[in-house]
């Protein structure tokens, strides 16, 4: 793997999250909002302006966080995950198929609209992964 970073989820304030943390931690914080996304037709307009992405990078670290999650919404235990950035497409299906034995497959692999190959899984011990891979 190339990098493993943590990613957030919030409930609707993750734009005031992620910039409380670059007040605290320094670095370079990007983010992207749902509306400005090709999702933005599928979603409802009170989505429109929450963050479906954001990265904040330092020189040591990378904090990667979203408003969006799934349908039980934020809860205690899905709102951190680990997000594996693989360095080939092989590499992505086999850490992908190994960590979901005695899991739960939460997003198969697939294609991106931001060019990655992406899923996510939950592991027998209850931890959250996600995968990419950018093609």
């Amino acid at each position: 793997m190339s990098t493993i970073n943590s990613y957030l989820r919030f409930n609707g304030n993750c734009k005031e999250a992620m910039a409380f943390y670059q007040n605290c931690l320094g670095g370079e914080l990007n983010m992207q909002k749902v509306g400005e996304s090709p999702m933005a037709v599928n979603m409802p307009q009170q989505m429109q302006d929450k963050i479906m992405h954001a990265s904040l990078k330092t020189d040591g670290f990378t904090i990667m966080a979203s408003d969006l999650c799934d349908e039980r919404g934020v809860i205690k235990g899905n709102n951190v995950s680990l997000l594996l950035d693989c360095d080939s497409e092989d590499q992505i299906r086999s850490v992908y198929k190994k960590l979901s034995v005695g899991g739960k497959k939460t997003h198969p692999l697939e294609k991106t609209f931001w060019n990655a190959l992406f899923g996510d899984l939950t592991d027998k011990y209850s931890i959250n992964w996600m995968f990419n891979y950018q093609m």
